[in-house]
C-alpha cells in the first residue's frame, strides 16, 4: 500500500479520541427540566500505534483501514486511551480520499464512541467534526459532538461537546 502522509490521518485518530475525560469543570449548563446539559472540554488524544490494512487493488483502493491506537491527556496526564478503525470510502486524485471513522474512548467512568466521515486532501484533513454516539457507564446517554484539529504527527487537539 502506498503511504497515506501520517500528517492526513492525525485529525482522524485524534478526532475520535480525546473528549472522554476531561472534568467538567469547563461545563456549560442548559437550564429547565428535560434540557440536555452541554458539558465542553479539550483533550489532547495522542496516537502511540498505528497499522494499516491494504486490500486488493495494491495501494490506496476502497476498503483500505488504518487501525489507531492511543492515550488521552489532559493537562498532559493520562485519563484514558482509545482506539480507532478508519475505512476508505472514497479515493480521488493522489491524496484525496474520503475516510469513515469509529472510535472507542475508555475512561475511567465509561466509554464514548464516535463516528463520522470525512475528506481528506494533500493539505491534511483540516478541521474535522464527528458525532459522539452513544457511551456506557457515566457516558450511557451520550450525545454531541468532537471538533478535533491536527496540533503534530501524533497530537491532536480535540474540543468535546457532550451532552446527556
Amino acid at each position: 500500500m502506498q503511504p497515506i502522509k501520517r500528517r492526513s490521518l492525525g485529525v482522524a485518530v485524534g478526532t475520535a479520541i480525546a473528549f472522554a475525560c476531561a472534568s467538567p469543570a469547563t461545563a456549560a449548563g442548559s437550564s429547565g427540566p428535560g434540557v440536555p446539559r452541554e458539558e465542553v472540554f479539550q483533550l489532547v488524544a495522542r496516537s502511540t500505534q498505528t497499522s494499516s490494512v491494504d486490500v486488493n487493488p495494491s495501494g490506496p483502493s476502497q476498503g483500505d483501514e488504518f487501525v489507531i491506537s492511543g492515550e488521552l491527556l489532559n493537562q498532559g496526564a493520562t485519563v484514558g486511551t482509545y482506539g480507532e478503525v478508519c475505512t476508505l470510502t472514497r479515493v480521488g486524485p493522489v491524496d484525496h480520499f474520503d475516510l469513515q471513522c469509529v472510535a472507542s474512548f475508555t475512561l475511567a467512568q465509561g466509554q464514548i464512541t464516535v463516528q463520522g466521515r470525512f475528506s481528506v486532501t494533500p493539505a491534511g484533513s483540516g478541521e474535522v467534526d464527528l458525532a459522539i454516539t452513544g457511551g456506557t457507564g457515566l457516558y450511557r446517554t451520550a450525545g454531541g459532538y468532537v471538533h478535533a484539529v491536527n496540533i503534530s504527527s501524533t497530537d491532536t487537539q480535540v474540543t468535546v461537546h457532550l451532552t446527556r
